[in-house]
C-alpha cells in the first residue's frame, strides 16, 4: 500500500493495543491467548482468592477488577462463533460464577457484556462466502436503524455520540 510517497507492507497479523489483529478476521487465537493470560492472573492471586480473611464480595471483586478485565479486553470487536461462546462459559464456570454474584440472579439480558457473549452473526453463511468483517456489523447495524448515509468513522471519534449509537443499536437488537 502507498501513501504519500510511503509504502506499506501487507502483513497477515499484528499487535494493536494489546490485541492481535488478522487479515481474514480470525479471533480463535486471540481468545485463546485472551484465556491464558486470564489463566496466569488467576493464579498470580490464587493466594487472595482461596484465603478465608477475605469476604467472597471481595473476591469477586477481584476475580472481576484483575481476571475478567484481562479476558475481555477489546471483546465488543469479536464475532464469537458458538466454539469460543463455548470456552468463555467454560472459563465462566471454572469460577463457579453462573450468577451475577452481586445480585444472586442470572446476568441480565439487558447488559452490554451478556448481548456480547451470548450474540452471534444472523442468518446463514453460504460455503464460500467471505467471513462478515467488524466493519460489515457496523455498517448493517447502522442500516437497521435507518442511518445507512452517515460516516460512522467520524462519529466514532467522539465518544459521548459512539456511546449514543451503540446504546441504540443495542437496544435495537434485544427486545
Amino acid at each position: 500500500i502507498k501513501i504519500r510517497n510511503r509504502c506499506f507492507e501487507n502483513e497477515a497479523q499484528f499487535r494493536y493495543l494489546g490485541t492481535t489483529i488478522t487479515d481474514r478476521n480470525l479471533i480463535h487465537d486471540e481468545i485463546k491467548r485472551r484465556l491464558n493470560s486470564g489463566n496466569a492472573c488467576y493464579h498470580s492471586v490464587q493466594n487472595l482468592l482461596s484465603s478465608r480473611l477475605l469476604s467472597k464480595n471481595i473476591k469477586i471483586r477481584i476475580y472481576r477488577t484483575i481476571i475478567l478485565s484481562v479476558v475481555l479486553y477489546g471483546c465488543e470487536t469479536w464475532s464469537l462463533t458458538l466454539r469460543e461462546k463455548h470456552r468463555l462459559r467454560v472459563f465462566r464456570r471454572m469460577f463457579r460464577l453462573e450468577r451475577d454474584e452481586v445480585t444472586g440472579a442470572r446476568m441480565g439480558e439487558t447488559r452490554n457484556a451478556y448481548r456480547i457473549l451470548v450474540g452471534k452473526p444472523e442468518g446463514k453463511r453460504p460455503p464460500g462466502k467471505p467471513r462478515r468483517r467488524w466493519v460489515d456489523n457496523i455498517k448493517m447495524d447502522l442500516r437497521d436503524i435507518g442511518w445507512d448515509g452517515m460516516d460512522w468513522i467520524d462519529l466514532a471519534q467522539d465518544r459521548d455520540q459512539w456511546r449514543a449509537l451503540v446504546n441504540t443499536v443495542m437496544n435495537f437488537r434485544v427486545p
